[in-house]
């Protein structure tokens, strides 16, 4: 049988499949990240989307409900996350490290409480999974994100909540607030990054199986220059990579194949060493609020 080339129209359709994940999760980054709130948290919020997702379709079998509740576990973990960082003030960095922690702890007492199981949830018959829905969804929350941050009068308060938070309160609008609920879209976004895990690229879900796409969205996050299109551009880009390094461990290269599966991420290390230009931050990013 002839192999197939390395360069085919499979190829980017398993590049697209692999960027939804990554798009709903950086532009969850986008909108906490905007606000002025530094976002690592990404990578527990997809993981626990990807459980209760998961773990809904398993007992319910209504893929959109459960991508739904994927979504609303995600912001859970967003809402605990504010507390700290928005209300409490603690440091960002140590929170949203502290969150992906109590993320991957959960989990496996959860799935031991349901499922006398610290692995894997059970897999889900094809009526609970998702065929291409997902897709659809991440690409049209890029568009419309784009058009809501340009376009409306809130989407200039989010850029002045992560630029100048002292002029948003000069002109009587409350800086917390714009990034409560900026914390809360991303945690809902990024669930929905997850729930397309279990439920589209998967049939279950898996310890580790969110595989640091958390910080690679915060990457094309960063790659993007905190542009919505240009970040959804970034995420098909390393989602093209992977697929490219999946596709070479069936081909007969002569590399050893563990320099192959890093190929991803080094990828993002060069993006986020600014190989390919510097990128300007939002200016309040990381300022605790006053």
């Amino acid at each position: 049988m002839e192999q197939e080339g390395l360069i085919s129209a499979a190829l980017f359709v398993s590049a697209l499949r692999g960027a939804t994940p990554l798009i709903l999760a950086a532009m969850g980054g986008f909108l906490s990240e905007r606000s002025g709130t530094v976002q690592i948290g990404l990578e527990g919020m997809m993981l626990a989307g990807a459980l209760a997702g998961a773990t809904h379709a398993h007992f319910h079998h209504a893929p959109w409900v459960s991508f739904f509740v994927a979504g609303c576990a995600g912001m859970l973990l967003a809402f605990l996350l504010a507390i700290f960082v928005i209300s409490i003030r603690i440091d960002q960095i140590v929170a949203g490290a502290a969150l992906n922690m109590l993320a991957f702890g959960i989990a496996p007492f959860v799935t031991k409480q349901l499922f006398d199981s610290t692995g894997s949830t059970p897999s889900l018959p094809l009526e609970s999974r998702f065929t291409f829905g997902p897709i659809v969804v991440s690409i049209a929350v890029a568009v419309l994100i784009t058009f809501w941050y340009r376009q409306t009068r809130s989407g200039l308060l989010l850029r002045f909540a992560g630029e100048r938070p002292e002029a948003l309160a000069a002109a009587g609008y409350k800086p917390q607030m714009v990034k409560w609920w900026g914390l809360l879209g991303c945690g809902f976004l990024a669930g929905l990054g997850g729930g397309s895990l279990s439920l589209f690229l998967s049939s279950s879900y898996s310890p580790s199986m969110t595989g640091g796409r958390g910080f690679i969205a915060l990457a094309a996050l960063i790659f993007g220059r905190w542009k919505p299109f240009p970040t959804m551009c970034a995420c098909l880009f390393f989602a093209f990579v992977d697929a490219i390094q999946m596709r070479l461990q069936g081909q007969e290269t002569g590399i050893p194949i563990q320099f192959i599966q890093i190929l991803p991420y080094l990828v993002t290390i060069i993006a986020l060493a600014g190989f390919f230009g510097k990128s300007r931050a939002p200016q309040a990013l990381g300022q605790r609020p006053q």
